[in-house]
C-alpha cells in the first residue's frame, strides 16, 4: 500500500510520471486495478491522473489502455471517494486531449498524438449514457453531470465553435431531460443524490445559453416540447407527474424556455389537477412546479388569481409536513411578488410575518429531514424581501444557525436560497436611484411609485449586519464558497460577494471577518464569476486589505493573488470609493515586502497610481501618493524615474508644494527614498527645481524636508 501511495506522489511530477510511463507503469497500474481492492484501485486511479495531467500523448495511451467503458464503470460506483477520483482522472484526460497542455510534440511523442476529436466525442457519449443507466449510483451520475457542465459549453462565447453543445443537444438532451424529470418517490426512479436534478437543470441552462441563433434554440425547444407532451397519458398518472417534474426542472434552468413550455396546452391544467390529487407524490410535484412557475410577477399574478385559494386549501387539508412546507413556500413566493416595494404587498398586513414565523419553526425542527427543511429556507428567501421579516429573522439566532448548518451540508441545492436570504437581510441588492422629479411626475400621472420600508434605512441594515456576524455568518459563507460543484454557479458567487461586501462595510467588523476566514474565501470570488460579482468581491478584498495585516488576512502565497483584483479596481470605469480603497489596500500590501511591490509592478498598476496622484479629489491624490511612496523602494520603479525624457520626478516635486500636509509628506518621503537610492536622481532633482516656476521653487521642495520644522 505504501508503494502504491509513493507512485501517486511520483506521478504528480513530470520526471516521475515519465519514468513510470516508460517502464511499463500503465500495465502494472492496470494489474493493481484488477485486484479489486478499493484502496489499491484508488491509488492506481490517482497515479494515472498524474500521468495524464498536461501530456496529450500519455493521456491518449492511458485512455485506450484503460478503456472509457471501464473508467465510467469505476465512476458509477457508490463510493464517493472513488467516484471523485475517477472524475478527476477523466477531467485530466479531457484537459490534455482538448489542448490544455501547450507543449510541442516531436519525434516519438508526435506519433502518439492522434486526432483527439473522436476520443473526446466518445467520452461525451459515454457520460450521456451514464445519466440514464440504472446501474450508475447517484454519486456517479453527479460526477458525469459535473464533467458535462464543465467541458461541453464554451468557456468564452467569443469562440464561434459550439459543435460540442450541438452534439449533446442532438444526442443527449432527452437523456438530460429524463434526469430532470425523475421523481424520487416513484418506483421507476433512477438512483439520485440531493444535487442530481439541480445539476441537470444547470446543464440544460448552460446548453441553452451556448446556442448561437434562433433556429438552434427552436430545435432545442421542440425536443423539450416533444419529450413533455409525449409523457401526457390519461391512463398513467406516473407519466403525467414526470412531465410536470420535467417542466419544473427546466424552470430552474433556462426560465424563458420554461415559461414557453408552461404555455403548452394542458400543462397548467395538469398542474392544477395534480394539486387536487389524493396521492402525496402528485401534490408534491405539482406544488413545486407552481412555486417555480411563479418567479415572474406577470406569471405570479395569474397564479395569485387562480392558485392561492388552491394552495391554502391544500395547506389546511393535508396531513403531510412535506406538502405543508411546499404549499407554504408557494404562498411565500406569491406574497413576495411585489419585491421590496412596500406599496405592492400581495397579502394583508402581518400575513408575511406569520408565514415567515412558520418557516423559521420548520427550519429549527430536527425531526424534519434536510430535503424538506431546505424548502423552509426557500420560503425565507422570498419573504425576506419584506423588511419586517428580515428583522425578525436576524433576531432569531437558532433559526439563523440552523440555516448556516444546512448551508454546510452535502445538499448544495440550498446554496442559492441561503445566499439570496443573506442578500435580502443585508440589503446588498442593487437599488435604483430615485430621481425626485420623476417621482413627482409619476404621482401627477397617478402611476405607482415604489415605497421604501421604514426598516430598510441604514441604521436598521447596520444592526442586522452586526447580528448576522455575531451568529457566525462568515464561517457559513466560507464553507459555501468551498463547494466544489456546478451548483455553485456564477450567479450564486455574485450573491455571496454582495453579502461579503455588505459585511465589510464597517472597519470595526473586518477583524472578525478575517478571523473566520473571510479574507481567503473572497479571493476565488474576485477571480471567477460574473463581472459584477468579481468587482464586489474585489471591493470587499480592498476594504480588508486597507486595514488588516496582510500576513494574517491572506496567509502564505495567497497574498499575491489579492493584487490583481485590487489593481482591477483602479480602472477609471470604477467609482471613486472603489478606486480609493483599492489604493489604500495596495499601499498596505506594498509596505510589506519587495516581492509584493514587484507583483504590483508586474500587474501594470504604476500608470494608474500615477494617474490618481494628479486627481482633483484630495483623498484620491493622497492615497495614490502614499502608495507611490511605498512603491519607489522597488528597483524597477526607480528605473522608471531614472529613464530619460519623462517628468515623473518633476511631478513628485510639484506634489511637495501641495497645501495638503499628508500629500506633502508622502511626496517628500518618495523623493527622499529616490534620491537616497541614486545620485543621478539628486542631480536631476536640482535641475527640476531650477526649472520650476518662480516664487516657491525652493521652498516647495524644502518645506517638507526641513529638519528644524516643528512636527505637524
Amino acid at each position: 500500500m505504501q508503494a502504491a501511495n509513493n507512485l501517486i506522489v511520483l506521478g504528480r511530477e513530470e520526471a516521475g510520471a515519465e519514468m513510470i510511463f516508460q517502464n511499463n507503469g500503465v500495465g502494472l497500474l492496470l494489474q493493481l486495478m484488477d485486484t479489486k481492492r478499493p484502496e489499491l484501485v484508488l491509488a492506481a486511479v490517482r497515479t494515472l491522473s498524474g500521468l495524464c495531467s498536461g501530456h496529450r500523448a500519455r493521456a491518449t495511451v492511458i485512455l485506450h489502455a484503460v478503456r472509457i467503458d471501464r473508467i465510467c464503470g469505476l465512476m458509477a460506483v457508490e463510493n464517493e471517494e472513488m467516484s471523485l477520483a475517477v472524475c478527476n482522472l477523466l477531467q485530466a484526460i479531457i484537459d490534455s486531449l482538448s489542448g490544455e497542455d501547450k507543449r510541442e510534440h516531436r519525434g516519438k511523442d508526435e506519433a502518439l498524438v492522434l486526432d483527439t476529436k473522436k476520443d473526446l466525442k466518445q467520452i461525451t457519449s459515454h457520460l450521456l449514457d451514464m445519466l440514464v443507466s440504472k446501474k450508475v449510483s447517484g454519486q456517479g451520475r453527479d460526477q458525469a453531470l459535473n464533467l458535462l457542465n464543465k467541458n461541453v459549453p464554451r468557456k468564452d462565447l467569443a469562440i464561434h465553435d459550439n459543435s460540442r453543445t450541438i452534439y449533446v443537444v442532438d444526442n443527449g438532451l432527452r437523456k438530460i431531460l429524463k434526469v430532470v424529470g425523475q421523481v424520487p418517490d416513484l418506483p421507476s426512479c433512477l438512483p439520485l443524490t440531493d444535487n442530481t436534478r439541480m445539476l441537470a437543470s444547470i446543464l440544460i441552462n448552460k446548453l441553452y445559453d451556448d446556442l448561437r441563433c434562433d433556429p438552434e434554440r427552436d430545435h432545442f425547444r421542440k425536443i423539450c416540447e416533444e419529450y413533455i407532451t409525449g409523457k401526457f397519458d390519461p391512463q398513467d398518472m406516473d407519466k403525467n407527474v414526470i412531465a410536470i417534474q420535467t417542466v419544473s426542472g427546466i424552470l430552474q434552468g433556462p426560465f424563458d424556455l420554461g415559461n414557453q413550455l408552461l404555455g403548452l396546452k394542458g400543462v397548467m391544467e395538469l398542474m392544477v389537477a395534480l394539486c387536487g390529487s389524493e396521492r402525496e407524490v402528485d401534490q408534491l410535484v405539482a406544488v413545486e412546479a407552481l412555486i417555480h412557475a411563479s418567479t415572474k410577477l406577470n406569471r405570479a399574478t395569474f397564479i395569485i388569481t387562480n392558485g392561492v385559494s388552491l394552495l391554502k386549501e391544500i395547506y389546511k387539508t393535508t396531513k403531510s409536513e412535506k406538502i405543508k412546507i411546499r404549499t407554504l413556500v408557494g404562498l411565500c413566493k406569491l406574497g413576495s411578488a411585489g419585491g421590496t416595494d412596500y406599496g405592492l404587498r400581495q397579502f394583508a398586513e402581518g400575513s408575511t410575518e406569520k408565514l415567515a414565523k412558520q418557516c423559521r419553526k420548520w427550519l429549527c425542527s430536527a425531526s424534519i429531514d434536510t430535503r424538506t427543511r431546505r424548502w423552509a429556507v426557500e420560503g425565507l428567501a422570498y419573504l425576506t424581501l419584506d423588511a419586517d421579516v428580515k428583522d425578525d429573522l436576524v433576531q432569531d439566532i437558532p433559526a439563523l444557525q440552523a440555516m448556516f448548518e444546512l448551508a454546510k451540508t452535502t445538499d448544495k441545492t440550498i446554496l442559492y436560497s441561503v445566499a439570496t436570504t443573506l442578500v435580502n437581510c443585508t440589503n446588498s441588492y442593487d437599488v435604483k436611484e430615485v430621481i425626485p422629479e420623476l417621482v413627482q411626475l409619476a404621482k401627477f400621472s397617478k402611476q405607482h411609485v415604489p415605497e421604501e420600508h421604514p426598516k430598510d434605512k441604514k441604521d436598521f441594515i447596520d444592526m442586522r449586519v452586526k447580528r448576522l456576524l455575531k451568529a457566525g455568518v462568515t464561517s457559513a459563507l466560507t464553507c459555501m464558497v468551498k463547494a466544489d460543484s456546478a451548483i455553485l454557479t456564477d450567479q450564486t458567487k455574485e450573491l455571496l460577494a454582495r453579502v461579503f461586501l455588505a459585511l465589510c462595510d464597517n472597519p470595526k467588523d473586518r477583524g472578525t471577518i478575517v478571523a473566520q476566514g473571510g479574507g481567503k474565501a473572497l479571493i476565488p470570488l474576485a477571480l471567477e464569476g460574473t463581472d459584477v460579482g468579481k468587482v464586489k468581491a474585489a471591493h470587499a478584498l480592498a476594504k480588508i486589505a486597507a486595514v488588516s495585516n496582510p500576513d494574517i488576512a491572506f496567509p502564505g502565497e495567497r497574498v499575491y493573488e489579492v493584487v490583481r483584483p485590487l489593481v482591477s479596481l483602479l480602472d477609471t470605469q470604477r467609482d471613486g470609493l472603489q478606486n480609493y480603497e483599492a489604493l489604500l489596500g495596495l499601499t498596505n500590501l506594498s509596505g510589506r515586502s519587495d516581492k509584493l511591490r514587484q507583483k504590483i509592478f508586474k500587474e501594470r498598476a504604476l500608470p494608474d497610481i500615477e494617474n490618481y496622484m494628479f486627481e482633483n479629489h484630495d483623498q484620491l491624490r493622497q492615497a495614490a501618493t502614499e502608495c507611490m511612496c511605498n512603491m519607489v523602494v522597488n528597483k524597477e520603479v526607480q528605473e522608471r524615474f531614472l529613464a530619460d525624457g519623462n517628468d515623473r520626478l518633476k511631478l513628485v516635486v510639484l506634489l511637495c508644494g501641495e497645501d495638503d500636509d499628508k500629500v506633502q509628506n508622502a511626496a517628500a518621503g518618495a523623493l527622499a527614498m529616490l534620491t537616497a537610492a541614486h545620485k543621478k536622481l539628486c542631480l536631476k532633482m536640482t535641475q527640476v527645481v531650477r526649472a520650476g516656476p518662480g516664487g516657491r521653487k525652493g521652498t516647495a521642495l524644502c518645506d517638507p524636508l526641513r529638519e528644524d520644522q516643528p512636527p505637524r
